[in-house]
């Protein structure tokens, strides 16, 4: 995989758990969305909502056996 992958991955990954951290606070995913993701990360609400539901983890895990880290 690339380090264009690997950088993608870790994107994700920070924002689903920024995302958990707030919602576990009452705050709904389009708060979070508009008020934390949206203007530090300058993704769509359709791209948010694909990195919530991508399992981002067990792929970083997969490219770093893959390359031997």
């Amino acid at each position: 995989m690339s380090y264009k992958n690997l950088n993608k991955l870790k994107r994700i990954i920070e924002i689903q758990n920024l995302t958990i951290e707030h919602t576990q606070k009452g705050c709904t995913q389009k708060w979070v969305y508009d008020n934390i993701i949206f203007p530090r990360f300058y993704i769509s609400l359709s791209t948010y909502y694909s990195y919530l539901g991508y399992n981002a983890k067990v792929e970083l895990k997969k490219l770093a056996t893959t390359n031997g880290k």
